[in-house]
């Protein structure tokens, strides 16, 4: 019997069979400082966000044999596999850290791919005012709310900026001193504290519910999670309440008052619980991310007050002057 390649052999080979698939117009995009997301659809066409000029068409087209190389290769690479029986991976491309996600028929018409890019400059706090993404009340605000070990929670949609301002808020001094936990399917987070312990889900076999319960044991400070999307929601929320001020998660949804709409429907996937006591308790502000034209901004903030007759009791943040 032959010798079989070493494991590393393998992987090294796999990494130079993938770097040569984006060889070209994809590389450079990929390669662009200013790059945020490649969108490869299902007809040829790519399309390429950047910092400089939002979303846009590219005149870069990809046959079908070339989208489903790049996605056979990049679950090959990972170890994964991507084909009819299962024709959707999430990864990120091994080496440069990119979120892949590759989708194949029968789930879609033909092969389609999406990279998205972690920001190459790292926002703060002041960037976002800077340029015009939230007024300089608003920073201070917000700067007084971490200061204050307050929860936030980052909402709005894809692509919205949630991540972004995540880490801008990671980026404020009253984070590097003390003992930061962040918990994500991927990694899109950069603490820069240096007490700091990073953990990543492994798909069914290590999920954010795990992580949440395992991080209470690690003497966090502050837990910070990458997005909340189930029922890890209400671990979360107990983690707050109960010695760990001072986090921060995102969340998809429409709107501030949306998004507490949206924790309940998280919570309620871990039992039948009366969600908001928790919520309103656990939550203090909510900041809204919107993108209009490639341009992304906190569009709406609220500060969580309470619970009355009628709900939430919320009011607008800041607040009145």
């Amino acid at each position: 019997m032959p010798d079989q390649p070493a494991p590393s052999e393998t992987f090294a080979r796999r990494l130079a069979m993938l770097q040569t698939a984006f060889e070209g117009p994809v590389r450079t995009a990929l390669e662009a400082p200013d790059t945020i997301e490649i969108l490869a659809n299902t007809d040829g066409t790519v399309r390429v966000e950047t910092a400089s000029t939002g979303l846009v068409a590219s005149p870069i087209r990809l046959s079908g044999s070339e989208r489903e190389r790049i996605i056979r290769l990049v679950a090959s690479s990972t170890g994964a596999v991507c084909d009819h029986a299962s024709p959707i991976i999430s990864a990120e491309l091994p080496g440069s850290g990119e979120r892949f996600e590759g989708v194949m028929p029968p789930v879609s018409e033909a092969p389609c791919f999406a990279i998205r890019k972690s920001a190459a400059t790292a926002f703060t706090l002041d960037h976002f005012i800077e340029i015009g993404a939230m007024s300089q009340r608003m920073g201070f605000a917000i700067r007084d709310a971490i200061n204050c070990r307050q929860n936030i929670i980052v909402a709005g949609g894809t692509s919205s900026g949630k991540t972004t301002l995540a880490n801008a808020l990671l980026s404020e001094p009253a984070f590097s001193r003390e003992r930061i936990v962040t918990l994500e399917d991927t990694r899109e987070l950069y603490p820069k504290a240096p007490d700091k312990v990073q953990l990543r889900t492994q798909g069914a076999l290590v999920t954010l519910r795990d992580l949440v319960r395992s991080t209470l044991r690690l003497r966090p400070d502050r837990i910070v999670v990458g997005e909340v999307r189930g029922a890890e929601a209400l671990d979360l929320l107990k983690a707050w309440n109960t010695g760990h001020p001072g986090g921060i998660t995102t969340l998809h949804a429409n709107s501030c008052h949306g998004a507490l709409s949206r924790l309940e429907q998280l919570v309620g996937e871990a039992g039948h619980i009366d969600a908001s006591p928790l919520i309103s308790e656990a939550v203090d502000v909510i900041l809204f991310m919107s993108r209009s034209s490639g341009q992304r901004r906190i569009e709406d903030a609220i500060r969580v007050c309470g619970l009355d007759g009628s709900g939430y009791r919320t009011e607008p943040f800041p607040g009145p002057l």
